[in-house]
């Protein structure tokens, strides 16, 4: 029987074999998978905000795209993954409210999603898929072992990228 292991807001998990890893609501944030394709190991974090340099004293490193993608591929690796083989796919990253007007310069969805991006290139890992942006809220489901990130949404079909 596989398990399957909810990570909360700012949060992370590993896992291997059956078993998955899942998130709810992810709003502005970002999902971010990352398995090794050989082993089947593989993890998600639930990255809110986009640089962990930007706020002073906070301790808590799977909350930001930097810190928290660093963490994640440390513990598949500690787990058992090589490090050269691990590949990504990301969700979320929506623009959840207008902010009278002044949602060009929030968009923090978008600077999720672009740091997330930006990160994974620094690390050299592939990013296979995404499904970012838009105005609507993702609960995804990681399995690692076959790679299939499932997305659901309320009022829109399930996709697995």
């Amino acid at each position: 029987m596989s398990n399957v292991i909810k990570v909360g807001m700012a949060d992370m998990a590993v896992c291997r074999g059956d078993d998955a890893v899942t998130t709810l609501g992810l709003g502005s944030c970002i999902g971010i998978a990352i398995r090794d394709p050989a082993t089947g190991i593989g993890g998600l974090v639930h990255i809110m905000l986009p640089d962990s340099t930007e706020i002073r004293n906070n301790t808590n490193r799977p909350k930001f795209a930097d810190t928290g993608i660093e963490d994640l591929v440390n513990a598949i690796v500690k787990k058992g993954g090589n490090r050269n083989r691990l590949v990504a796919k990301i969700a979320g990253g929506a623009q959840m409210f207008s902010a009278g007007g002044k949602e060009n310069v929030i968009r923090v969805g978008e600077r999720n999603a672009q740091a997330s991006k930006r990160k994974l290139m620094q690390m050299r890992i592939p990013l296979l898929a995404e499904d970012t942006g838009n105005t609507y809220g993702r609960t995804v489901i990681f399995y690692p072992k076959t790679g299939d990130y499932v997305i659901r949404s309320v009022g829109k079909p399930e996709k697995v990228i």
